[in-house]
């Protein structure tokens, strides 16, 4: 049977009057199953109408195209489908997500709307006494286009899906710079915060990622959802993490942060975040130069050393002061003494604690504490010198 001999404009005129009916037989097959499409199709008669039309139209011109082009398969026409039709059905799929409707069950609707489909369309080929090559390209079109509009649903809904993550990760790090800027009002928290779909936390604390390399994206995917991620110039370099002193989830932190050299700030009130990150970033520093290690650092563990630390100018001059006496020594003799009068002071005189802790004679703690006496002079019996001292040998420059 030739190509001529296909009746379109009969067949389509025909299709098209009895798509009322087709929709009804569809509506009926999804009732028992999909009762929401079903009902969809009661209510949004219209809205269906255009798409089943554009779904006629571009089955015959398949159907044509298949029997014009015998050594091309149905699929390649279809794939060449109009771009309307694929619009209209991606459009569809990415409802589906929107209105939190799972697609396999848009998919296996769209199946069984094929069936029903390919009943009336052979139904009215027969009474319009198609040849059997002519109901073969109906047949091979009909089932390759439904397949087709599901993968344009299908691609719709993937889409919608890498739409709506990459907006909710944008609302997540407006949230957080939102948060960091010490400006905003509590309504406009709680705005951002629904926006950004996050449950607002009674406490939150700031990492910082501290390592040699940046992270990208690694350090919010080790953390568990609730985290929001801080970015600067492109990279993630922190993140917000809710309630960090929970039950357990200091344990947590630190299984998920290990290895990324990071550091946790002290779990502050939201609005005090602003604090929580500059404390974070006195901790980097200071792991960055040793005088803190620990993998992940928590900032509220090394309180003292980061209140010592934070200028190190000022710590500079305070053992370079509290030290002059020492200056005189030779180099050994200097750290010997430094160490004794560090424990000196740490355990308040004990002279045989001082010897067990050094591992020398009391003797020797003896004769070094007399040296340290003459050095020193009263400044030894001195509170306020001993607490500087005690500052000055402690915490050594890194």
């Amino acid at each position: 049977m030739t190509i001529a001999t296909f009746d379109r404009a009969g067949l389509e005129a025909a299709l098209l009057t009895g798509l009322p009916d087709l929709l009804d037989d569809v509506r009926e097959g999804l009732a028992e199953h999909w009762p929401d499409y079903a009902a969809f199709l009661d209510t949004d008669r219209d809205v269906v109408l255009g798409p089943a039309e554009l779904f006629v139209h571009r089955l015959l011109d398949m159907s044509i195209a298949n029997l014009s082009s015998p050594g091309q398969t149905t699929l390649d026409h279809a794939e060449r489908a109009d771009a309307t039709v694929r619009e209209v059905f991606e459009e569809i799929g990415r409802r589906q997500l929107r209105e939190g409707t799972d697609l396999t069950r848009l998919l296996t609707a769209f199946q069984l709307g094929a069936r029903v489909a390919w009943r009336h369309v052979a139904a009215t080929a027969l009474r319009l006494e198609f040849a059997p090559d002519n109901l073969a390209a109906l047949a091979d079109s009909v089932f390759v286009f439904v397949n087709q509009l599901s993968f344009s649903a299908a691609n719709g809904y993937l889409q919608e899906q890498i739409d709506d993550a990459v907006a909710r990760e944008r609302r997540r790090e407006e949230l957080a710079n939102l948060l960091l800027s010490g400006r905003a009002s509590t309504e406009a928290i709680r705005t951002a915060a629904r926006q950004a779909a996050w449950r607002i936390p009674e406490t939150a604390a700031v990492v910082i990622y501290g390592g040699d390399h940046q992270p990208t994206g690694t350090l919010v995917a080790r953390l568990e959802p609730g985290a929001l991620p801080i970015r600067r110039n492109g990279l993630v370099v922190g993140a917000i993490v809710p309630e960090p002193s929970g039950p357990g989830r200091r344990l947590q932190l630190g299984r998920e942060l290990a290895g990324m050299g990071a550091v946790v700030g002290n779990a502050v009130a939201l609005a005090q975040l602003p604090r929580s990150l500059e404390i974070a970033r006195i901790a980097v520093r200071l792991r960055s130069t040793g005088v803190l290690s620990d993998d992940p650092v928590f900032a509220d563990e090394h309180l003292d050393a980061l209140i010592v630390w934070r200028d190190e100018a000022l710590v500079a001059a305070l053992r370079e002061e509290m030290l002059a006496p020492l200056a005189g020594e030779t180099a050994a003799a200097r750290e010997r003494l430094a160490q004794t009068l560090a424990s000196w002071l740490r355990h308040f005189g004990d002279r045989h604690a001082i010897a067990h802790e050094l591992s020398i004679h009391p003797q020797t703690v003896r004769y070094r504490m007399a040296r340290l006496r003459t050095l020193y002079g009263d400044r030894l019996d001195d509170p306020d010198s001993r607490a500087r001292l005690f500052l000055a040998l402690e915490w050594p420059g890194p």
